[in-house]
């Protein structure tokens, strides 16, 4: 696996927690030393472990809040 590197630029808040301490955060990071753009992971208690995750571009995540804001939540 190749090596990277992210600096989380702006913790943004934890969506959820599961029972072993994981929190489920966005957050606005930058990967690789390039443009930061907002990730929703999980993040082990410590911060050292990140699960898989979805990475969104600014407008992916302007696209995203019009479509949550756009339907009802049964």
């Amino acid at each position: 696996m190749p090596d990277f590197n992210y600096n989380i630029v702006k913790n943004i808040g934890s969506l959820s927690e599961s029972q072993k301490g994981w929190k489920k955060e966005l957050n606005l990071i930058s990967w690789n030393e390039k443009e930061a753009k907002y990730d929703i992971r999980e993040w082990s208690p410590d911060g050292s472990k990140m699960g898989k995750g979805v990475t969104l571009s600014k407008e992916e995540i302007i696209a995203l809040k019009e479509l949550l804001m756009s339907f009802d939540i049964e």
